[in-house]
């Protein structure tokens, strides 16, 4: 049916008005709460699809795709589509809320606190002894960053300021002072989002990157509050109390120094306390909490929120609860963090670009931005263990300024100190910076070999193996470790379902375990292995008691029976057509044995290119006809098995009308056999399809299949229940003559 666009429009505006979202006279500022909660609905609403189709877009152009959500907030917001005035939304969907800043403060709000959840999530995937080991240097790195870069954007405003904007500014000068510190940020979150994409946030670099980038920004926001005071006491009385300045330096980083500190030190006492809550949801959701209030406190002792955040995730990185936090808070961070980056491309003025000396000094001032992160990060990396491949690595990764440089700058602009040329200036170099590193950092980490010059010894690690017969003996002794585990305390944790690779911890305690076909794989340091050797033992006693009470006998025929019990009769009939063709269905089959119609069946499947290896499919289904015969009730018998000699659930359907032998639960001789096929390290829906076999086969199923001469005929049965005449009914003929009053039922 063809879509009418334009009905649809009209049916909009004719039925929104009626919601009460009317209110044409109403703009962001005078709005009351009922409309302002309103227009944050639909705000996010909007920013979630735009966020996901950026995202998807440029990971089809090989991008990251957190430069897909930042475009789509540059697209959507204020100062492109966003404010385009609609018949119900004068002021756009997106309006300027203030000169200021142009975004709402609940809108802001909700991007602020996507911003502690993503430092919060970063810091519980920082490798903690990675990032110790790499603090030396990722501390150089930051400094090192910090001081180029307010030198070079302090010294661009003092070099060019005349040339372009007919000024001249001195090295001391609010603007300049502001682009120095505007220069030092470095947004920790864009460029974990790209490591944590690569999956190299654990390694040497990415370690060394966020050191250096947590660095950055809490002496950038110290060099802010240092910035602030020396303008403030400029204008006041001419001269800078540099001994004020002094202890408020020194009380930002005394206070990150001790938070960091405390939090180590801590971390296994708060973990003790977040489980007394119980379940694993209430775990993570207090977890957040704590993050959200060391968040608030550090803001108000004068450092950024993020900051606080980054450092609750770090102290519970190492954690035994760790992966619970992760798993759960997973959600929320899928749903907000899209979120942040859209809203951060929502605070770009592209029309502050149309100016000649804005553009041009934005694009020296980003140059210089670039340089000065390259050789301020590269250098004191390249002086330490790095080599050129990995001091290079490190700049990049300092590149981007993201949500840091842009909050200094609007700090700037709203106290007055920052001119709206000047702001689009330190806008632009954000955002070159920020669509500059991601690809630039990817290709580098994409090229072969190690960063360092000398690998670091790693702890040892040792890998135990116990080996199994079968894929199912492995698989049924996985699951009872992973329940003799939970028992003894630990949190498992499902790190792919996939590979079957699962994490085990408790406390301090760390061990992974996958299952590879027949074989179980432990990887822990030497002192688990005593353990897990204790483990396995349990299991394997547990097992065989187990077998020993499997080997009493058991009433398999009645459970046989329960296949054909409560089957309905009537005309709704499955369709099968998705697992079967005319070509697997052979009405009259010619073996005398079961052995031999097994082989026969198995033969069909094969000339139909269904079997990669017809030796292993043989072996396959006569080795659970060993265990227990297939045969059924009602003339039924269903050989199957499970092999790697297929890739997809196979099936070929045979009729015997003067029965084989098939060891029956009834006695009774099979006339429907239906060998069946599934890969062994594959899903199929091999249950699914023998439902579906047992009520296509009820008593009228199998009448009809039995008088069948063709494959035709036989497709037709299992496919649309039979031929059927003009009335709808089906052709009724031998078994279902109207002289049997047992079978003379309504078919409509």
């Amino acid at each position: 049916m063809k879509i009418s666009w334009n009905k649809i429009f009209i049916v909009l505006v004719v039925l929104l008005p009626l919601t009460g979202l009317m209110g044409s006279e109403i703009g962001p500022a005078s709005m009351t709460m009922t409309h302002r909660m309103m227009m944050l609905m639909l705000q996010l609403g909007i920013i979630l699809f735009a966020a996901r189709l950026g995202n998807l877009l440029f990971e089809r152009l090989n991008m990251p795709g957190v430069l897909g959500e930042l475009s789509a907030g540059i697209f959507i917001g204020p100062y492109i589509l966003g404010g385009i005035s609609l018949p119900l939304f004068p002021n756009g969907i997106f309006p300027v809320f203030t000169a200021e800043f142009p975004v709402s403060p609940e809108l802001y709000g909700v991007c602020t606190l996507a911003s502690i959840v993503l430092l919060f999530m970063i810091g519980l995937e920082t490798d903690l002894k990675l990032f110790l080991r790499y603090s030396v240097v990722g501390s150089l790195v930051g400094i090192g960053g910090v001081i180029f870069s307010f030198l070079l954007g302090d010294l661009s405003a003092v070099l060019f300021s005349k040339l372009l904007f007919g000024v001249h500014h001195g090295f001391f000068a609010p603007s300049s002072l502001f682009l120095g510190i505007i220069s030092t940020a470095t947004s920790v979150g864009i460029t974990a989002r790209i490591l944590s994409e690569q999956n190299h946030l654990d390694s040497p670099e990415g370690v060394t990157i966020l050191a250096g980038a947590v660095i950055d920004d809490v002496i950038g926001i110290v060099l802010l509050a240092i910035g602030l005071g020396i303008i403030s006491a400029s204008q006041h009385s001419g001269s800078v109390d540099w001994g004020h300045i002094g202890i408020i330096a020194a009380k930002a980083i005394g206070i990150w120094l001790a938070a960091t500190a405390i939090g180590l030190i801590m971390s296994r006492k708060i973990s003790i306390l977040l489980k007394w809550f119980g379940d694993r949801s209430s775990i993570a959701m207090m977890s957040l909490g704590l993050a959200l209030i060391l968040a608030g406190m550090f803001e108000e002792a004068g450092l950024a929120m993020i900051i606080g955040a980054y450092i609750m995730g770090l102290s519970l990185s190492k954690t035994d609860i760790n992966q619970v936090i992760m798993e759960k808070l997973n959600p929320i961070q899928a749903f907000l963090v899209p979120i942040f980056f859209t809203v951060m491309g929502m605070l770009v003025n592209v029309r502050l670009f149309a100016s000649r000396s804005v553009l041009l000094f934005g694009i020296i001032y980003s140059l210089l931005a670039i340089v000065a992160k390259i050789l301020g990060g590269g250098l004191p990396a390249l002086l330490t263990n790095f080599n050129l491949r990995g001091a290079l690595r490190i700049g990049v990764g300092m590149l981007p300024r993201g949500e840091v440089a842009l909050i200094v700058a609007g700090i700037g602009l709203a106290a007055g100190i920052l001119t709206p040329e000047i702001f689009g200036v330190g806008v632009l170099m954000t955002l070159l910076t920020t669509l500059a590193a991601p690809p630039v950092l990817i290709r580098l980490f994409r090229r072969p070999g190690s960063g360092v010059r000398k690998q670091q010894v790693a702890e040892e690690v040792t890998y135990v193996n116990f080996k199994f017969p079968s894929i199912q003996t492995a698989e049924l002794i996985l699951s009872k470790l992973l329940y003799l585990f939970d028992t003894e305390g630990f949190y498992v944790h499902t790190l792919s379902q996939r590979k079957e690779l699962y994490q085990l911890r408790k406390d301090d305690i760390v061990i992974d375990i996958q299952r590879k076909d027949g074989l179980i794989q432990f990887d822990c340091s030497k002192i688990q292995v005593p353990y897990i050797n204790t483990a396995m033992y349990e299991v394997l006693a547990e097992f065989e008691a187990m077998i020993k009470e499997l080997r009493k006998p058991i009433d398999g025929v009645e459970i046989g029976r329960k296949l054909q019990e409560h089957v309905p009769d009537g005309l709704h009939r499955p369709d099968l057509s998705a697992y079967i063709t005319r070509n697997v269905l052979k009405p009259n089959l010619s073996g005398r044995t079961k052995v031999e119609i097994i082989y026969e069946l198995l033969n069909v499947l094969d000339q139909n290119g269904l079997i990669k290896d017809l030796k292993k499919a043989r072996e396959a289904v006569m080795a659970r006809e060993e265990s227990m015969s297939t045969g059924i009730q009602f003339g039924i018998a269903i050989p199957h098995g499970r092999t790697d000699a297929v890739v997809k659930l196979v099936c070929a359907i045979g009729l015997k009308t003067d029965g084989i032998n098939f060891d029956s639960i009834d006695g009774q001789p099979a006339k429907i056999i239906i060998l069946t096929l599934s890969p062994e390290s594959a899903s199929a829906p091999h249950m699914q399809f023998m439902s579906m076999i047992s009520q296509a086969l009820n008593e009228e199923g199998r009448d009809l299949l039995l008088e069948c001469k063709s494959s035709k005929q036989m497709y037709e049965a299992l496919t649309k229940g039979g031929p059927r005449g003009r009335s709808g009914r089906r052709k009724r003929t031998g078994l279902f003559s109207q002289t049997d009053p047992s079978k003379n039922r309504k078919t409509d």
